[in-house]
């Protein structure tokens, strides 16, 4: 039986995929009241395709408030979410608890494998530590590189592009269990000691940060110039130095927490060892800049010109496909702009903390638009592409359009009458 210590996103979708493996498969966590709604298929998070994975292969996973139960476990994930503070730093304390709580009900012969995101020399440290005490954690201790993406969490859990394996002695076989669970989802296996794993994590997001700094970099430079960054992205996929899969969507800087993390890990890890990390700032002071974008847009186009005005914003999320705000952009609109009447609809996000007076969520994307003397999309979701450019100008008292992510047509805005604005592309050309 394969374990997963800690229900959060993390655990919930890999135990799942587990799962989808036909391997039995326990989920334990402390809170008794989140081990029933699991069992009724009822989750905490939103993810495309979590229910079906469940409706197909929920019979293969029992979940328990009971840490002895992990005893009957062969490898046991530690699969908890590790949250981040106002300033991007881990708070590994929950981690740590659940791992005392938990480390003397596994089986002498049990593999551990810690699948949470943790700095390096976490795993290290934990394995001394743990000895230093005499605390028996299993017979051998692994950290794997988890994938989640949130809003392609499923697929990406489902069909791994490889796994990334730390341990004491990447020379060593990998125990039997554990690798018929990494075998299970026939990927390469990426074997090497417990701090290049852990430090490949972080490189993966920092490569990930460049692309996403240069897009946005030289995006802006179009909507000047007069170039158009939608016809310059096919080039550069086409370079197999870049590659077709290379993050070449202008956005609205870095959001979500995960990469924020590893840029502030990778400065404390810098001003630790005397190392020179100043792109890492550099790269936080272009998101900070990028993000801005849509209120430079939301003053030039609205404030400047109307008094009061009332705002339509279709997206809270970070991105599509998770309820999740962390970092978000629209959060950041709003409370910039908390002066003024808004009105937001976001297929997930159905509450935003603090208090808004003038904030109203709405029922749907056209009855935000109502009254309002602009929109502005801030997060991409597929259903607003669906939204006929004809009744937007209908529902709205102006026909100013902040589309950052060219969710809707440009054309089809035009030929109605709305002034579309979008990322990489000057306004007049659309």
């Amino acid at each position: 039986m394969i374990g997963f210590a800690g229900l959060s996103h993390l655990g919930i979708v890999y135990s799942l995929a587990t799962a989808s493996r036909g391997l039995e498969v326990l989920g334990f966590d402390p809170d008794a009241a989140l081990c029933a709604e699991l069992g009724k298929g009822r989750f905490p998070v939103s993810e495309p395709g979590l229910e079906d994975l469940f409706r197909s292969h929920g019979a293969q996973i029992q979940f328990s408030a009971d840490p002895a139960s992990l005893r009957q476990c062969e490898v046991v994930f530690y699969s908890l979410d590790v949250s981040t503070d106002d300033s991007n730093r881990s708070n590994l304390d929950p981690l740590r608890d659940l791992i005392e709580r938990t480390a003397l009900h596994l089986a002498p012969t049990a593999t551990a494998v810690i699948l949470s995101q943790v700095p390096p020399g976490f795993t290290r440290s934990l394995r001394t530590s743990l000895a230093d005490r005499r605390i028996q954690f299993g017979r051998e201790l692994f950290y794997q590189v988890e994938t989640l993406v949130f809003g392609n969490a499923v697929q990406r859990a489902l069909q791994p592009e490889r796994f990334i394996v730390g341990g004491e002695n990447p020379m060593q076989p990998t125990p039997g269990p554990y690798a018929n669970w990494l075998k299970a989802f026939g990927c390469p296996v990426l074997s090497m000691r417990y701090e290049s794993a852990e430090l490949a994590k972080i490189a993966i997001n920092l490569f990930l940060v460049s692309t996403v700094t240069t897009t946005n970099t030289l995006a802006e430079i179009c909507e000047r110039l007069g170039a158009d960054w939608s016809e310059i992205a096919p080039a550069l996929r086409l370079d197999k130095r870049i590659g077709p899969h290379a993050y070449l969507a202008p956005g609205l800087g870095i959001a979500g927490g995960n990469l924020e993390r590893d840029l502030v890990t990778v400065q404390g890890l810098s001003a630790q060892y005397g190392t020179e990390a100043g792109v890492v700032s550099a790269w936080q002071t272009n998101s900070s800049y990028r993000r801005d974008w849509a209120l430079r847009k939301v003053h030039e186009l609205v404030l400047s010109r109307i008094a009061d005005p009332a705002l339509a914003i279709w997206g809270l999320a970070y991105k599509a496909g998770t309820h999740s705000i962390r970092n978000s952009p629209a959060l950041g609109l709003l409370d910039a702009l908390s002066p003024f009447k808004a009105a937001a609809y976001d297929p997930q996000v159905k509450s935003v903390p603090g208090n808004r007076a003038r904030l109203r969520l709405a029922a749907t994307a056209l009855d935000a638009c109502n009254g309002a003397d602009a929109l502005v999309v801030l997060t991409p979701w597929s259903e607003f592409s669906k939204v006929s450019p004809s009744e937007i100008k209908a529902a709205l008292r102006h026909n100013v359009v902040i589309d950052p992510f060219g969710v809707l047509d440009a054309e089809a805005c035009t030929a109605t009458g709305l002034s579309a604005h979008r990322l990489g592309r000057r306004s007049e050309t659309i």
